[in-house]
């Protein structure tokens, strides 16, 4: 199982990123030095968004997609949740 997922850092920028463990991701991204370059110098990060999908490949397609979203449609999508 891969998951799609958005966090919300502490300002207030989205990040975009797939995983197979959710919670193990999510703290790499508020401690350990194995988080995304783009999350280290905005943490804590928040988890506002997650999807499960059964395979990598239509996951990354889904990751892709969203990454190329605005700003405004993220946020609807978080909303929608």
């Amino acid at each position: 199982m891969y998951y799609l997922y958005i966090l919300k850092c502490a300002d207030k920028t989205l990040y975009t990123g797939i995983t197979t463990d959710l919670g193990r991701r999510v703290a790499e991204h508020n401690g350990v030095k194995i988080g995304a370059r783009y999350t280290r110098g905005r943490r804590p990060v928040k988890l506002v968004f997650s999807k499960k999908f059964k395979s990598r490949s239509t996951a990354l397609k889904e990751e892709c997609r969203i990454k190329k979203m605005t700003r405004k449609e993220k946020i609807k999508i978080i909303k929608l949740k």
